[in-house]
């Protein structure tokens, strides 16, 4: 019996492939992603952009007849992000505030929702300014 305690009593020593998932990753991971994800965004908008710059270039050296595509007024653009900073708030919002309904700390991430918010919130007042600078000028 003493040998079995004693076997039981050894601290196991790892082998050399082992790997001990401690937590070190988490802020390895999130450097990653925070950097990531941002430069993939940049990388596929300026590839689309470039391929339509192409298309574009190819069609025209055919002799077709391209026509551009109409830019957005100011005040289209404001009210357009306003439109989505504002649902995208709303929805975020209530997400946490369903979710709050079982656990009452998940409203401490809800109130984050009230930044998209007045973000959206100045892109309409920026729009109504715009479209009234335009009706004096």
């Amino acid at each position: 019996m003493a040998t079995v305690s004693a076997v039981i009593r050894t601290p196991r020593v790892p082998n050399k492939k082992e790997i001990n998932m401690d937590g070190e990753m988490v802020g390895l991971v999130a450097v990653i992603m925070t950097l990531g994800i941002p430069i993939a965004g940049m990388f596929t908008y300026y590839s689309v952009r470039k391929l339509r710059s192409q298309e574009r270039l190819a069609a025209i050296a055919r002799g077709a007849d391209v026509p551009m595509q109409q830019e957005l007024s100011p005040a289209a653009n404001s009210r357009r992000s306003g439109i989505l900073l504002v649902a995208g708030a709303v929805g975020y919002m209530l997400t946490f505030a369903l979710i709050g309904r079982i656990e009452p700390d998940a409203w401490v991430a809800g109130t984050f929702g009230v930044i998209p918010f007045t973000v959206g919130l100045g892109f309409f007042l920026d729009s109504a300014l715009v479209r009234r600078d335009a009706r004096h000028s």
